[in-house]
């Protein structure tokens, strides 16, 4: 009888399986991990929020970038207030980036979506052109700047022997102030353009296709099913671009300053941060301040991104 009832206790013994052994960490294996947060923890506190936190509390002080922290003079809100009140260049400054900022909203993010649309459709030669659109992407805005004065000078330039302007007649597209804006806006798009292309294009191949098939069984055309199906599942991409734009206006500083340094008629946030900063007259207070601004107006846009997109990953 003993024997007949340890065989049901056997058999479910035998039925579990053997318990594992917690996997330590040997002390190589905990030096490597700590190595691979620690040096990404240190880079990003020393080039990202020691820079951030410093402009912030120098925001605060007058000082010419010379000597040490004891001669740093605290002085409380006067750089912003001689920053909105005493310094011309400034809100024509602010200007120059939104309308800087609505340009590219309004003419290469509609025409990138566009070319987005078209190369998706698979046309003969699609690979071409969609190289041919990235090209400039890839340059620096200084060399986007240099290529385009063969465009736009006022002796040599192609869009005046285009226009078959002669003499008195010739305009200087870099150097008059009423125009050189828009000139330098045009530039800019001409390489924006096939950032947004490209970020768009992503976004249409991730499209499931089976949503288009529905739409157009259910009798909605190209375009409506586009804008009411295509368009709305591209939220993420959307947002992207977005906060891309804004980024963009507010660090355009590279092609401005090659034309003309951010004078006569291009005055950004940017050039003028430049000019107070590691210019002539340095007062790193002074251009905390504006560096600030700049900076609270991209963390407005950066985190609605935030907010997206962890909402879309909790979706």
């Amino acid at each position: 009888m003993t024997v007949t009832q340890d065989k049901p206790a056997e058999r479910r013994a035998a039925r579990r399986p053997p318990r594992r052994r917690g996997h330590r960490l040997t002390g190589r294996d905990r030096a490597v991990v700590t190595a691979m947060v620690a040096v990404p923890a240190l880079f990003v506190v020393l080039l990202v929020w020691f820079p951030a936190i410093a402009s912030v509390l120098l925001s605060f002080a007058s000082w010419s970038g010379f000597g040490g922290i004891e001669d740093i003079e605290w002085i409380g809100l006067e750089n912003y207030e001689n920053l909105t009140t005493n310094y011309p260049p400034f809100w024509p400054a602010i200007r120059h980036n939104l309308l800087w900022l609505a340009f590219l909203f309004l003419v290469p993010t509609p025409l990138g979506l566009l070319l987005a649309v078209l190369l998706d459709k698979e046309i003969r030669g699609t690979r071409f052109y969609q190289t041919a659109l990235y090209l400039p992407v890839v340059l620096s805005l200084a060399l986007v700047g240099f290529i385009w004065q063969l465009v736009y000078s006022r002796d040599q330039g192609l869009l005046n022997a285009v226009l078959g302007l002669e003499g008195e007649a010739r305009i200087d597209w870099y150097g008059d102030p009423e125009i050189n804006l828009w000139a330098v806006l045009v530039a800019t798009a001409w390489r924006h353009t096939g950032y947004v292309m490209l970020l768009y294009l992503a976004g249409l191949k991730g499209v499931d296709r089976s949503l288009r098939e529905a739409a157009s069984v259910d009798g909605a055309n190209q375009a409506q099913t586009f804008f009411r199906v295509v368009f709305p599942v591209m939220r993420p991409i959307n947002v992207i671009v977005l906060v891309i734009v804004v980024i963009e206006s507010l660090r355009a500083f590279d092609l401005v300053w090659v034309v003309n340094r951010g004078t006569n008629g291009l005055e950004i946030m940017a050039a003028l941060l430049t000019q107070n900063v590691v210019g002539e007259a340095s007062r790193i207070g002074f251009g905390s301040a504006m560096a600030v601004i700049m900076l609270l107006i991209s963390s407005v846009f950066i985190t609605v991104y935030l907010r997206v997109m962890f909402k879309e990953e909790k979706r």
